[in-house]
């Protein structure tokens, strides 16, 4: 079935702009990105919009569709009622580059500033071991793509841009978690402490667990529930827990 759909969809660059009425053709089995496309051929040849692989994988296409972040390829038209107008806007978090595309340039910085793995001393490449249960635990993580769409989302940075320095957002929030939850993470060794970091350096304390993360992720990764809900409870451990704070002394002591 084929039906005429009216879109909102926001045009502007840095210095400002609105959304623009347009009247488009969908077909059955259609998703939001192929009216995007169909009015880069058809109304708006100028129309700026990031994608790549238009399969859900690459998490490029991140946008808001009737005020919900989403990725434009995953949503179908089919959700909507025919009669419905339907708005996209480029994600709210992040400053716009030109019509739908933002500068996510913010991401990349956080990214940078997480130690990364570091790997055993002791072992060689190939020789590494992990128990089926431990690779588990931390594979759920890395499913991310990356389409920023929990960062887009939660209102820490949303809704207060001063915090963008202190706060590395749930996506590099859940990378500290699945490292420090890593069996073979020697990070401890090298004199890399993930929690304190966690604490201290990405801000950890300025989430409050909304869950909103969680409930926009295209991969359906529970996100607040299996990251940072035990890394905020392993931090508190350390900082508060007498007992752990006096097995770490001894422990360090030791060595």
């Amino acid at each position: 079935m084929s039906y005429q759909a009216r879109f909102k969809v926001w045009r502007g660059d840095a210095d400002g702009g609105g959304l623009v009425d347009y009247e488009v053709a969908v077909h059955e089995g259609e998703v939001v990105l192929d009216i995007i496309h169909r009015l880069q051929a058809t109304a708006a040849p100028d129309l700026a919009v990031r994608w790549n692989c238009k399969a859900g994988k690459c998490g490029s296409c991140s946008a808001e569709i009737n005020g919900r972040p989403r990725l434009m390829c995953m949503t179908r038209m089919s959700v909507f009622d025919p009669a419905e107008t339907v708005t996209v806007t480029p994600m709210r978090t992040f400053p716009v580059t030109r019509d739908l595309v933002t500068d996510v340039s913010y991401n990349y910085v956080k990214a940078r500033e997480v130690p990364s793995f570091v790997p055993p001393a002791r072992l060689k490449p190939g020789e590494y071991r992990m128990r089926q249960e431990d690779v588990g635990r931390i594979q759920e993580f890395r499913k991310c793509i990356e389409c920023f769409l929990c960062q887009n989302t939660c209102h820490v940075v949303r809704d207060h841009e001063e915090n963008k320095t202190n706060f590395a957002g749930p996506r590099f929030l859940m990378r500290v978690a699945e490292l420090d939850m890593h069996p073979l993470d020697a990070a401890d060794e090298a004199g890399v402490d993930r929690r304190q970091g966690a604490r201290e350096d990405h801000g950890l304390g300025y989430c409050n667990i909304t869950k909103c993360c969680t409930e926009v992720c295209p991969e359906h990764i529970k996100i607040t529930d299996n990251a940072l809900i035990p890394l905020k409870e392993r931090v508190v451990d350390r900082s508060y827990d007498p007992l752990v704070w006096l097995g770490s002394k001894i422990r360090r002591r030791k060595e």
